[in-house]
């Protein structure tokens, strides 16, 4: 095997791990899949095309990302439902020894409750990888997104809440049922 083949199976390999993990609701471990000064980004084609800074969604290391997890898992209400990620179109750009440039295409599909599925975003991943301790991770997952309008609610495997756990979420930050 060569080392430009087993590159881009490692490059391969991280990415679907990645994904897997997401679609398999194992959120708190999103974050070790970046170095601790990790930066996640989600923006939109037009704004990455016009150097616009606007991005939806932006973390700086692992401590916003897994702030942004326990926010998902205990402050978000939502409809139950789950995505499932497609790749393709790996392709390393550049590399050392210690780091890749890589881009892949990916499509997310959305499966509500009632059991619909619709494609919820498609876009390319544009990721600067690093190696720490013989392990490559992301040192920048940049997310541009090509769908023209965002759902409501990006990253997650939900659940329902039910109705006395929206009563106490309310009830803790100050609201009465009327």
């Amino acid at each position: 095997m060569t080392d430009q083949l087993r590159l881009w199976l490692e490059v391969c390999q991280l990415q679907n791990n990645y994904v897997h993990a997401i679609d398999s609701g194992r959120l708190e471990d999103w974050p070790r899949f970046f170095t601790e000064d990790g930066v996640y980004t989600i923006i939109s084609k037009e704004n990455e095309d016009r150097g616009l800074p606007a991005p939806i969604i932006h973390c700086r290391n692992q401590r916003m990302m897994r702030d942004r997890v326990m926010a998902l898992r205990h402050a978000s209400i939502y409809e139950a439902h789950s995505y499932r990620h497609a790749l393709g179109g790996i392709v390393i750009e550049s590399a050392t020894d210690d780091e890749v440039h890589a881009v892949s295409s990916y499509i997310v599909v959305n499966t509500g409750a009632a059991g619909e599925s619709v494609v919820y975003q498609a876009g390319v991943y544009r990721d600067r990888l690093v190696k720490q301790q013989g392990n490559w991770l992301f040192r920048e997952k940049r997310v541009v997104y090509d769908t023209s309008r965002v759902q409501t609610l990006l990253a997650t495997r939900s659940r329902r809440r039910t109705d006395e756990q929206l009563a106490r979420c309310g009830r803790s930050h100050g609201f009465q049922r009327r």
